[in-house]
C-alpha cells in the first residue's frame, strides 16, 4: 500500500528539510517538493549571511528559543555528517557605552536561561585580545556562533530526499489550491503549462510568499509579508584581517532591526551590513526592480502604515545608509575605526520576509496556520535557517497531528 500523498511548497532550507523529515518519518510516504525558481535556495536561504545563531537574544520559553537551540545541534550534527562547512568562529556583541553595557546583562541572562554554552561577559583588554581592531567598553561573547553556507545545505537536504524517494520539482510556480473531498488539488504553472496534481496534505514553506500563497488555501491576510531590502558591503580580501568572528552590536529594544554588523563567511568573504530599507519588489533586490503588485501590497496594509508611522526616523537613517556609501560605512566604523571607505566594494543584498500583523507589530515568533489539510508556516524569522532541522521536526509533527513534538 502506497503512503500518503505530500506537497511541499518552497524550495528553501525549511521546504527541504520538511520533506526530508517526512520521508524520515513516513518512508513509504510520496513527497513532492514544488520550487517556482530554477533553482533551489534562489531567495532567503541563499541570500542571507550564513551565521548559526546560538540564541542569545530571544525569550527563554518561546518557541524561537527552544526550536533554535535544538537546531544549533541537529545542524551542526548534519554538516559534520555531509561534510560541509561549520566553523564556530564566535560572536561578540560590542558595547560602546555604558547605556549598552546595562543591556549586556540581560542578553547574558536570557543566552544562559536558553542553555547557550560558553557565553559571558567581557571587557575592554579581553575584546582587544579577541578583536584587536575593534573598539568597544566591554562586550559579551558567544565562542560558539558559528557560519555555515545555507545554500549548499538545502541542496543536501534535497539530495537526501531524493535518496529517500521524494521528488523535487523545480520551476513550478504554485497559482492554485483547492479541495475536493479528501484531497488537495494544487496548480501550478511549469515551462508554459498549467498542470494540476492532488496531494493528501500540503505544507507551505513559501517564504516571501507566505501569505499569498496560505490565502490560496483560504487563509486570512493576517500577517502580512513585507519585503524589507538588506544590503552589505564586502571587505577587500587584504582588509579581511579587520575581524577574526563574527562583530555585532548590542542591539536596541527600541528599534526593530539590529543594524550593520561584520560577518566572515566560509567562503572567507566578510560582509558588512546589511541595512533594512522597504524593497519595491518582494524578490527586488536593488532599486532598479520594481513591482507594483508588491508596492501596493505594502503600502495599503493597515499594519505597514501603522509601522512606519512610528518608526519613519529609524527608516530615513537606513534609507540614508542605502543611497550613502560613507554613512553605510560610517555605522561600520563605530566598531572598526581603522575602516574606511576604500576598504570596500558593493556586495550582495537580501530581502527579509517581515510578517506584519494588522496592527503594525512585528510577528516575532514563528507562526504556524491550517485550513484543512493545508499546513502554512505564515512566518518564519531569524534564526529560521538555523532552526531549518528542529522546525521541520516541529511542522510534521502537527502535520501528522502527532503530540511529542521534540523539544530540547
Amino acid at each position: 500500500m502506497t503512503g500518503q500523498r505530500y506537497a511541499v511548497i518552497g524550495g528553501g532550507i525549511l521546504g527541504a528539510a520538511v520533506a526530508r523529515r517526512l520521508l524520515s518519518v513516513q518512508p513509504d510516504a510520496r513527497v513532492t517538493v514544488l520550487e517556482k525558481e530554477p533553482a533551489l535556495a534562489s531567495h532567503q536561504t541563499g541570500r542571507n549571511s550564513g551565521v548559526v545563531h546560538a540564541g542569545l537574544y530571544y525569550t527563554p520559553g518561546s518557541l524561537k528559543a527552544r526550536l533554535c537551540r535544538r537546531g544549533v545541534g541537529l545542524l551542526q550534527e548534519y554538516c559534520g555528517g555531509r561534510g560541509l562547512a561549520y566553523d564556530e568562529c564566535g560572536k561578540v556583541l560590542v558595547a560602546r557605552d555604558s547605556v549598552e553595557e546595562s543591556r549586556l546583562g540581560d542578553i547574558l541572562a536570557r543566552a544562559q536561561a536558553n542553555g547557550v554554552p560558553g557565553v559571558r561577559i567581557i571587557d575592554r583588554d579581553e575584546l582587544r585580545a579577541l578583536e584587536p581592531h575593534v573598539e568597544g567598553t566591554s562586550g559579551l561573547h558567544s565562542p560558539h556562533t558559528a557560519i555555515v553556507d545555507y545554500g549548499a545545505v538545502t541542496r543536501a537536504l534535497a539530495e537526501d530526499v531524493a535518496a529517500a524517494g521524494g521528488t523535487v520539482t523545480t520551476s513550478f510556480e504554485v497559482t492554485g489550491l483547492a479541495r475536493r473531498g479528501g484531497e488537495t488539488l494544487v496548480t501550478g504553472r511549469r515551462q508554459g503549462s498549467e498542470t494540476t496534481e492532488a496531494f493528501d496534505a500540503v505544507i507551505v514553506c513559501a517564504g516571501l510568499h507566505a501569505d499569498r500563497v496560505a490565502k490560496l488555501a483560504g487563509d486570512d491576510d493576517d500577517p502580512k509579508i513585507v519585503p524589507f531590502r538588506g544590503e552589505y558591503y564586502l571587505l577587500r580580501p587584504e582588509r579581511r584581517n579587520l575581524v577574526k568572528g563574527l562583530v555585532y552590536p548590542v542591539p536596541d529594544p527600541r528599534y526593530p532591526f539590529l543594524g550593520v554588523h561584520l560577518t566572515p563567511r566560509v567562503d572567507g568573504e566578510v560582509m558588512v551590513g546589511p541595512n533594512a530599507v522597504l524593497a519595491l519588489a518582494r524578490e527586488g533586490y536593488g532599486w532598479t526592480t520594481f513591482s507594483a503588485r508588491d508596492l501596493a501590497d505594502a503600502l495599503a496594509w493597515p499594519g505597514f502604515r501603522a509601522f512606519a508611522k512610528k518608526h519613519w526616523r529609524t527608516g530615513a537613517t537606513e534609507m540614508l545608509g542605502s543611497l550613502s556609501k560613507r554613512k553605510f560605512v560610517a555605522e561600520a566604523r563605530k566598531y572598526v575605526p581603522e575602516l574606511t571607505i576604500d576598504d570596500v566594494v558593493p556586495g550582495p543584498s537580501g530581502i527579509r520576509a517581515q510578517a506584519l500583523g494588522r496592527d503594525g507589530s512585528l510577528v516575532d515568533d514563528f507562526r504556524i496556520t491550517r485550513h484543512g489539510s493545508v499546513l502554512s508556516v505564515r512566518n518564519a524569522p531569524s534564526p529560521a535557517a538555523t532552526s531549518s532541522l528542529a522546525i521541520a521536526e516541529h511542522i510534521v509533527a502537527l502535520a501528522l497531528d502527532r503530540k511529542d513534538t521534540p523539544t530540547p
